[in-house]
């Protein structure tokens, strides 16, 4: 899967901010057309965006760009300029406020037909699909299985804090008065869970407050710990932040490593299923969690810093 632990926003309606994102290390940029972009500039953005894509350098990046929603006049056409104008140079497309899956059915569908008509490869562009309100929330099982190119499903916090009256204005924060646990902790692991049954990425939606960085890293650190991929960064002083945050502490990648070299070690040279290492008893179940950790720190380009030996193992 792509790494997806900084997700930059970036409205398609302004050329600077277009050209900056090129040089910040965010491991997906999306080129909204959607919320960040106001509905006279739509039709100037759609050509910002695919100038943007053809002529930008994305290099180490993941490109994406926002459409508008379905109930929406814009979507269609969102979709087809960007595509005809830029797809061999497109990742993915992100589809917001997804209340159903035949939404994400009727965008995987036009997809096909311009892919065959512009001689693409057929389904190399995938979809994220972002869940904003309650209906969405409550179809997110069926949404994730609706499409064989949908890569990731990302939470839409504003959207969906006013779909359920949520009172407060501040988005990501606990509202006031809800002093025990976490009022977004169902949302969170309800995204979690129908992603992980259709083996797609989740990721956390935005931390509104900009400069505010360790504000961002606490809230981030939240679905980092639930098991969430990455979230979304709307300021370059949010990137370093999150690809911290959803990055293995070294430690934690090493010893995964060691975890994987030493079980397979100890399953074909003794073939054995169960050993100790060190002070720790691995097994199969030590293989997968070691899996995960291991797959986050190589996605994230780190080295290793220790190797296993067999005289590791604790007599």
């Amino acid at each position: 899967m792509r790494s997806r632990r900084s997700v930059l926003a970036v409205p398609g309606s302004n050329p600077r901010f277009l050209e900056k994102a090129q040089t910040l290390p965010a491991d997906e940029v999306f080129l909204d057309l959607e919320d960040s972009v106001a509905p006279l500039a739509k039709e100037e953005a759609r050509q910002n965006v695919v100038a943007a894509l053809r002529g930008g350098d994305w290099t180490g990046k993941t490109r994406v760009v926002r459409v508008n929603d379905l109930t929406t006049q814009w979507t269609y056409r969102d979709v087809i300029e960007v595509v005809e104008g830029a797809g061999e140079h497109l990742d993915c497309l992100i589809l917001p406020k997804v209340q159903d899956p035949t939404e994400v059915v009727w965008l995987d569908t036009l997809l096909t037909q311009i892919e065959k008509t512009m001689g693409l490869d057929v389904g190399r562009i995938g979809i994220e699909a972002q869940i904003e309100n309650a209906r969405g929330l409550v179809n997110v099982d069926a949404i994730a299985g609706s499409s064989r190119r949908l890569e990731a499903l990302v939470f839409g916090p504003a959207d969906f804090m006013a779909s359920i009256n949520m009172r407060t204005l501040v988005v990501g924060e606990q509202p006031p008065g809800y002093t025990e646990g976490d009022a977004y902790h169902y949302i969170l692991m309800r995204l979690l869970m129908a992603a992980r049954t259709h083996d797609l990425q989740v990721i956390d939606g935005p931390y509104l407050q900009i400069k505010d960085v360790e504000g961002y890293k606490r809230v981030a650190r939240r679905a980092a710990a639930l098991g969430f991929d990455g979230k979304w960064v709307l300021h370059p002083l949010q990137v370093d932040a999150a690809n911290e945050v959803f990055s293995p502490a070294q430690d934690d990648y090493d010893h995964a490593e060691l975890i994987l070299e030493a079980y397979d070690y100890y399953t074909t040279v003794e073939r054995r299923g169960a050993v100790m290492l060190g002070n720790e008893m691995i097994d199969e179940a030590s293989r997968k969690m070691a899996l995960v950790v291991a797959a986050k720190g190589r996605a994230a380009g780190l080295r290793r810093t220790r190797s296993f030996t067999p005289s590791d193992r604790s007599s």
